[in-house]
């Protein structure tokens, strides 16, 4: 299980890294990481919402919350209980994030430009206040 400090602490060092990526010019793995440390960020939302200790990180530990094992932001967002107030508060930035999905890591090199992903990493910055 990953405890919410855990899921804060690797949701800012994904961010950290794609950061880092991004300033190097290596925009795929630093798009990628930029909406996987939002995904991680809404996990430990989830976990502050209901009033979990920690978070499901294997497969037998998701047993019984197969419903939980998601990559899909939008529905993490829903079951955060942020999504009126992401959307009322930052639509845009929301609309830009909501459009990752975990499968980028397989696209092809090349599929983020230096644009794309500064605009992604914005949105993201932007939102994590709210998470």
């Amino acid at each position: 299980m990953l405890t919410i400090s855990d899921l804060e602490e690797i949701s800012a060092a994904r961010l950290q890294d794609a950061q880092v990526l991004c300033a190097a010019g290596r925009f795929d793995g630093a798009y990628y990481l930029a909406g996987y440390s939002v995904e991680l960020a809404l996990k430990s939302r989830i976990c502050k919402t209901l009033n979990w200790m920690d978070f499901p990180a294997t497969n037998k530990e998701f047993e019984r919350f197969r419903s939980f094992k998601v990559h899909d932001l939008e529905v993490l967002l829903k079951l955060s209980g942020l999504e009126a107030t992401v959307k009322d508060k930052h639509l845009a930035e929301w609309g830009t994030v909501k459009a990752w999905q975990p499968e980028v890591r397989y696209r092809q090199v090349g599929f983020a430009d230096e644009i794309a992903t500064a605009a992604m990493l914005d949105a993201v910055l932007s939102l994590m206040g709210e998470l």
